[in-house]
Order: structure tokens, then C-alpha cells, then sequence
């Protein structure tokens, strides 16, 4: 008989184990849905902020060429650059709005006391974020083929190149906003903290652009570039939410 009881305890702990477990899957799966659907709210009614950095995009690379001329063999040989610089510009400008509205109106305080996850609150903000911009413009990036006499081919590799190195450019950039956020003219050191770091990025996409133009192999250079944003993604949302919490603190 003990024996037996023995067993049939072991049997209900391990089921309540078992329950409980699927109890906490269960609530963690419904809170990333929660947060995800209430940031794309908040993404959707917020249209004209995110808006700006698209327009600007389209300015820079519709008033480009009209700047330098209308010789084919220049425009084609500063389109990639162009288009590049123009995706980092309007990235770099749409981040001031990142976390310093959630800091304002109490949602990361109320996030901070409710326990719940900072980085994977982080990390849906900002890959929706980056749906918003670098996923549209890495979309807006083929009209360098009637602005910029450039090939299909170069307008696709230029979009991968977009694709592969923004979120990374991201990532820095949220790391400098997050930095500058407890400070009263935060937004204007962002572009001053962020911009350094990514220069090497703009660098290596813009010449892996270039390498396929000229027939030769720069599947290495986007590859690097990729195996960056990853790192980027998984580390970055960490550091972020360090940093918030530091700032709520302060």
C-alpha cells in the first residue's frame, strides 16, 4: 500500500508538473501575441512618423540625379552608393521615436513592473520597426533602375545587400537611442553615435554590390553581412533592455 501511494503522489506531481509547464508555454505564447499585436497597432497608428523616412528615402534618390546629370556612366557608377546612403539616412532618422514614447507615456514602466520580458519586447518593436522602413525601402530600392541606369541584376543584388545589412543598422542605431535616452537633446547625439559604427556596413554592402557588377564572387561579403545581423538580432535586444531599465531607473 505504501508503495502504491508512493507511486500514484509521483504520478500527480508529475502531471501537475506537466500542467503547469504547459500552463506557462501557454501564457508566454499569448503575451508575445499580445505585444506583437498591440506594437503593429501602435506601428499603424503612428503612419506619419514612419513615413517621413520613406519620403526622405524617395527624395534623396529622386533629386540624386537630377544633381549630377544625366550621363549613364556616372550615374550607374554612384547609384548603389547613392541608394545605400539615402537607406541609412532615413533608418538613422526614424529610431529618435524608438523607446523615447514608450518612456513618456509609462509603457515601459508598467512593462518593468509587470515582469514582463524587455528583450523580446524590444526585439517585436523593432522588427516591426523594421518592416516599416528598411523592409519598404529595401522595396524602393529597384527604382534605381529608371533613376540610376542600372541592371536588374544590380537593383536585385542592391536589395539584397539592403536586406541582409539593415538590421544590423538597426540594431546600432537602438543601441544609440537607447544611450541618449534619459538625456533632454538625446535625438540630436544619435546620428553622432550611430554613424561611426555603421560606416563599415555601408562599406561592405556597397562594395559587395559592386564585386557582382564587375562579374566577380561577393556572395562572401553578403553572407558576413548577414551572419551580423543575426549576431546583432540575438545580443543587441539584450544590451537594449539593460539599458531601458537603467534609464526607467534613473
Amino acid at each position: 500500500m505504501i508503495d502504491t501511494d508512493s507511486a500514484v503522489k509521483t504520478v500527480n506531481t508529475s502531471s501537475n508538473a506537466n500542467i503547469s509547464n504547459a500552463n506557462t508555454a501557454a501564457v508566454r505564447a499569448i503575451s508575445f501575441m499580445q505585444l506583437w499585436r498591440r506594437e503593429w497597432q501602435v506601428k499603424q497608428q503612428g503612419a506619419v512618423q514612419w513615413l517621413y523616412p520613406l519620403v526622405l528615402f524617395l527624395v534623396i534618390i529622386t533629386l540624386f540625379p537630377l544633381a549630377v546629370g544625366s550621363e549613364p556612366a556616372l550615374l550607374q557608377r554612384l547609384g548603389v552608393s547613392a541608394v545605400w546612403i539615402a537607406a541609412l539616412l532615413s533608418l538613422v532618422m526614424g529610431v529618435d521615436g524608438l523607446f523615447k514614447p514608450a518612456l513618456d507615456n509609462g509603457t515601459l514602466a508598467q512593462l518593468v513592473v509587470a515582469k514582463a520580458s524587455l528583450p523580446l519586447w524590444v526585439l517585436i518593436r523593432l522588427v516591426i520597426h523594421w518592416i516599416f522602413s528598411s523592409g519598404i525601402v529595401a522595396a524602393l530600392s529597384l527604382l534605381a533602375v529608371p533613376l540610376f541606369q542600372l541592371s536588374w541584376f544590380e537593383a536585385w543584388i542592391l536589395m539584397a545587400s539592403i536586406i541582409t545589412g539593415s538590421p544590423m543598422l538597426l540594431m546600432l542605431s537602438a543601441v544609440a537611442s537607447s544611450l541618449t535616452l534619459s538625456l533632454k537633446n538625446g535625438a540630436v547625439l544619435v546620428p553622432l553615435i550611430a554613424l561611426p559604427m555603421q560606416l563599415p556596413v555601408l562599406i561592405f554592402a556597397t562594395g559587395a554590390v559592386d564585386l557582382f557588377a564587375t562579374g566577380l564572387n561577393g556572395l562572401p561579403i553578403l553572407a558576413l553581412l548577414l551572419a551580423g545581423s543575426i549576431i546583432s538580432i540575438l545580443v543587441m535586444p539584450w544590451v537594449i533592455a539593460m539599458t531601458l531599465k537603467m534609464a526607467w531607473l534613473n
